[in-house]
């Protein structure tokens, strides 16, 4: 599982290979089984972590009581509550995993210590940014103000493993439409292409 992290690392071109093996003395690996919490709402954001294998959803709870997802993360991406995680604040949402998963977490000293150490993981910490603003901005493009329909058809286009690895009903809440709805667009867009 470290060479999983590693190669990515070594990907990233921000770090040498010296760099990278003092690095990972910091991140510990961490086994989640589907279901189990790597960071609770209202609880103090510690961590960061690396997916190594598997996959996770945040999603904040309603006066409902239901679950709003926000994301999905996968392996080769970084996960926290982020806002939370640098202001050392109580995350606004959970996060649990959706399979089971390996994740290398780094804990917020450990965190402040290794950017003062290595000023080099200033352009890792960039790259994970840009992909959560893009990720963000993507979300908005294109499922925002869309038809069941519309949003469904664009996971099909552009995010096939949402529809391989995610539940019916998380994938629906992430949409922001029913399960019934996607139900519904799933058995529309299906007639659209026996047609």
């Amino acid at each position: 599982m470290t060479d999983i992290f590693e190669n990515y690392l070594s990907s990233t071109g921000a770090l040498s290979a010296e760099e990278i093996n003092f690095s990972m003395q910091f991140f510990k690996p961490i086994r989640l089984k589907k279901g189990d919490f790597f960071i609770r709402e209202d609880e103090c954001c510690y961590d960061i972590g690396f997916i190594a294998t598997g996959g996770v959803k945040a999603y904040a709870i309603d006066k409902e009581g239901k679950e709003n997802i926000t994301c999905f993360k996968f392996e080769n991406e970084f996960v926290t509550s982020f806002p939370e995680f640098v202001t050392q604040e109580k995350s606004k949402r959970s996060i649990t995993a959706i399979e089971d998963s390996v994740i290398f977490r780094i804990s917020y000293p450990d965190y402040q210590f290794l950017l003062d150490k290595l000023t080099a993981w200033n352009g890792v910490i960039k790259l994970v940014m840009e992909q959560e603003y893009k990720q963000k901005e993507r979300y908005l493009l294109n499922y925002n103000n869309r038809s069941a329909v519309e949003k469904y058809s664009h996971v099909l286009a552009g995010e096939q493993m949402l529809v391989q690895r995610v539940a019916t009903q998380d994938l629906a809440s992430y949409l922001g439409i029913t399960q019934r709805s996607l139900t519904r667009a799933k058995r529309q867009i299906h007639k659209l292409n026996i047609l």
